[in-house]
């Protein structure tokens, strides 16, 4: 065997075998059949990512530098987009957009997801799903939007998205009114709306509004059935939280009628929050979720607590907002307690210093933990001194789950251009 044929080798048994060359080729050849499991290959750094397989379950945090963009891809290869943001500062109070600012960030998202969803002779976007409607979550709407060709609306986040892949099933807190909390009417949403005027009923799009309970919205479409312990829990959205007891729900937010509007739910409040989970792995993600209610604000401004306590211990969770401040306080922390943590960042407060040291603290919950940011800011490396413990401060983040849930890993690619380098490779992990 070549060099590197026994680095490849040794990258796929994880460091665990070593298969001298006395045993011949062909003999290593048979080993290695024999000891890695179906499904998995191995990641080798310096080279591409290896395409995904049925049976393993992939969660790309996507970097644009310019808001939040999440790929998922299902066991049988079902693919879910958890928001494809276009909205940020310019640097240096933003992150640089990367690869660069040749593109927009909806068409590299796309790029990125039909190079991970090749697999597919006709690549689709099966769940578009938007946690809010902020426009680093969504696509902001400015005087510099490209108008789509056919003048009905304008291309930012998922407008753009569905350009260049198509998008089957739009998910989002608001359809068909739109009026909660109150109505959203701004130009933003006038051009969200004015894109599923145009695109709905077609064969590539439904809108569906997402409810929170069901585990039954968000399905596996390609083989339905063959992956058993596979589940997307629908968890939150508008203040509704599952219980975590069958479908039931109950309403954390009080009625509008008997509430100051000042005190109305927010946008993040409001957002959309998932738990993937497949065999011993689960994942959670949340949108801008707050945890930390603004001064003299009610408690119950708190939405991550009521989440918490439905969703329990995940072996991976991504930071509410970002990481910021009002976000990620000791009850969710202490009752999540992932073994890895990943940072949306998009700008110089992510993530927050207290926040970092919530993530951090054993003493909120005991053993290590692993911290992946998709970047970092100078600014932020000034004021978090703890940022040092990061395991990884820039590049797209990939979680790759092993058929069955068992094992996991965390692998950093390189972002600067669209070779899908590996950078890194982390774990593996045994799942909960």
């Amino acid at each position: 065997m070549t060099e590197g044929h026994t680095e490849r080798l040794e990258a796929a048994l994880d460091g665990k075998y070593r298969i001298e060359r006395k045993f011949g080729e062909v003999v290593t050849l048979i080993l290695v059949a024999l000891l890695i499991p179906a499904g998995v290959t191995a990641q080798v750094v310096g080279e591409p990512l290896p395409p995904w397989t049925p049976g393993t379950l992939d969660i790309h945090q996507i970097g644009t530098g310019r808001g939040n963009a999440a790929l998922l891809v299902f066991p049988d290869g079902t693919s879910l987009l958890v928001d494809a943001g276009d909205g940020n500062p310019a640097p240096p109070a933003g992150a640089m957009p990367v690869p660069d600012a040749s593109r927009t960030p909806g068409e590299w998202i796309a790029r990125y997801s039909r190079r991970m969803l090749a697999h597919d002779p006709n690549p689709a976007i099966d769940y578009g799903f938007i946690t809010h409607f902020h426009g680093d979550h969504m696509g902001s709407l400015t005087l510099e939007s490209p108008p789509h060709a056919s003048g009905l609306y304008k291309l930012t986040g998922f407008t753009d998205v569905a350009r260049w892949i198509p998008i089957r099933t739009m998910l989002d807190r608001g359809w068909p009114d739109y009026d909660y909390p109150r109505a959203l009417d701004n130009p933003m949403m006038d051009n969200y709306h004015a894109f599923l005027a145009a695109r709905r009923g077609e064969p590539d799009l439904t809108v569906e509004r997402f409810q929170p309970g069901r585990n039954d919205q968000i399905l596996l479409r390609r083989a339905p059935g063959s992956y058993p312990t596979f589940e997307v829990r629908n968890v939150a959205a508008n203040g509704e939280v599952w219980t975590g007891v069958g479908v039931t729900t109950r309403q954390h937010f009080p009625p509008l009628s008997v509430t100051p509007r000042d005190d109305w739910p927010t946008e993040n409040q409001s957002s959309m929050a998932i738990r993937v989970s497949y065999g011993s792995f689960d994942f959670y993600t949340g949108g801008d979720m707050p945890g930390q209610p603004g001064p003299g604000f009610p408690t119950w401004h708190d939405v991550e607590t009521p989440v918490a306590k439905a969703v329990g211990p995940v072996d991976v969770a991504v930071l509410n907002h970002h990481g910021l401040g009002d976000t990620t306080n000791e009850f969710f922390v202490r009752t999540l307690r992932p073994r890895v943590w990943v940072v949306p960042s998009r700008s110089a407060g992510h993530p927050d210093r207290w926040v970092f040291g919530r993530i951090i603290s054993r003493r909120l919950y005991p053993g290590p933990r692993d911290v992946f940011s998709v970047t970092t800011q100078l600014a932020t490396r000034q004021v978090v001194v703890a940022l040092t413990q990061l395991v990884s401060d820039q590049g797209h983040i990939v979680i790759r789950v092993d058929e069955g849930g068992a094992r996991y890993r965390v692998i950093i690619l390189d972002d600067s251009d669209e070779t899908d380098t590996v950078k890194a490779v982390h774990g593996p992990y045994e799942a909960r």
